[in-house]
């Protein structure tokens, strides 16, 4: 697989002399270790353990069906790495892995940590596929080492816009204007601004943008006020999913007058627990994100397994890490050798379909994107997120409008 090279900024600052070699025995002689870079502790350790699992399912499912059978059957193992949802903590345990012999890493979940640890995937040159990580600038650098399984902020944000005005004027109404809540990182910042430029193109009035801090609030009813004050019939919310469900009982709370609330790339609109966590408050939101795909049997089998081995629902999430691991256990097979450049370079040339939504394989571009990756709109409606748009995948009909006060 032809990638770009590294700018020469970049090539600079990461021609530090390669770690080589297995230390400290992460994987036998007849194992092949891959690390896992989640916050496994922290405010974001629900989402890190689902992630986990994901990996441990697909791990479990290669081995099963009798390993790297191109490497006389050799067996994947997890060498786990708590990012703690800290970016400098990220970087150290990637070092960690990648010092101990991994021959691929996925993570992070949050930007911030996997700008990180590109850097050290890229310095090493150790493959590293991104199962969560939305901001768009970490692969414009030239990477060749490092890839993205989600669709990146960039899409997330304009086709967040692009539904919103679908869905509205197919419901008959009028935007009257658009407030956008986002927690105040890379993530939320990269989808609003991408949000907002589509927005500008299709004409939707925007409102306010509020941000908060994701890690330290704990109430979000002073922002919520500041929506029904601007008088906005529509909210876009990226957050993530502690944050996110403080917002709809915020919304509850404060009661603005709005047609729906919208999660862009939001980290909890979608997910199975939100009804139960945000109760009669997250009836009919809207979110725009990656989803495992319901109507596939692939997609139905991987949340049963999920189910009966974790007793717990997966969350998209965990289907992204296992999709993660399932694209480097096809590479492995591919090359036929446990090399990481060698891996890296099978990346782009497998025929892995993933479990989550998508128009085909898994195929990377010349930036390490994944081609096949498709947003879809999601509702809360009967108690569980369920696909309501675009048409061919839904599984539900839209609700609309669906908002507080309506």
């Amino acid at each position: 697989m032809t990638r770009r090279r590294l700018v020469p900024a970049l090539a600079a600052v990461l021609g530090a002399v390669l770690i080589a070699g297995c230390a400290s025995g992460v994987a036998g002689d007849d194992e092949i270790a891959i690390g896992t870079l989640h916050p496994l502790t922290g405010v974001n350790a629900g989402d890190g353990a689902q992630l986990e699992n994901g990996a441990k399912l697909a791990v479990e499912a290669v081995n099963a069906a009798g390993g790297i059978k191109s490497l006389g059957g050799k067996k994947l193992v997890i060498a786990p790495g708590d990012t703690k949802g800290s970016a400098k903590t990220g970087q150290s345990e990637a070092q960690r892995l990648v010092s101990n012999g991994v021959v691929a890493m996925i993570g992070s979940y949050q930007s911030a940590v996997c700008a990180n640890v590109a850097v050290v995937a890229e310095r090493n040159e150790v493959p590293y596929l991104m199962d969560i990580c939305g901001d768009d600038a970490i692969l414009e650098n030239g990477y060749e080492y490092t890839f993205r399984m989600q669709p990146p902020n960039k899409r997330f944000g304009a086709s967040t816009a692009d539904y919103v005005k679908e869905v509205t004027e197919q419901a008959g109404t009028e935007v009257t204007k658009v407030a956008y809540l986002r927690e105040n990182t890379a993530f939320g910042i990269g989808v609003a601004e991408s949000f907002k430029r589509r927005a500008a193109e299709l004409g939707l009035p925007m409102g306010p943008e509020i941000a908060y801090d994701a890690a330290s609030v704990s109430d979000l009813t002073t922002q919520i006020a500041r929506v029904k004050a601007s008088g906005a019939n529509i909210l876009v919310v990226s957050g993530y999913y502690r944050d996110g469900v403080l917002a709809a009982k915020a919304v509850a709370t404060v009661k603005p007058q709005l047609d729906a609330v919208i999660g862009a790339a939001n980290g909890a609109f979608d997910q199975p627990q939100f009804p139960k966590d945000a109760g009669a408050a997250g009836n009919g939101y809207f979110d725009v994100n990656y989803h495992i795909n319901d109507k596939s049997k692939k997609g139905q089998d991987f949340v049963k397994s999920y189910a009966e081995e974790f007793h717990d629902t997966p969350r998209t999430g965990a289907a992204l890490a296992y999709d993660s691991v399932m694209v480097i256990a096809a590479a492995l097979e591919k090359s036929g050798s446990d090399d990481p450049k060698a891996v890296r370079d099978a990346m782009g040339k497998t025929d892995v379909t993933p479990v989550v939504l998508s128009d085909g394989p898994v195929r990377f571009d010349e930036a390490g994107e994944n081609l096949s990756t498709l947003p879809i709109l999601t509702q809360v409606l009967d108690g569980a997120p369920h696909v309501v748009y675009p048409t061919q995948f839904a599984v539900k009909p839209i609700v609309f409008p669906a908002g507080p006060g309506r």
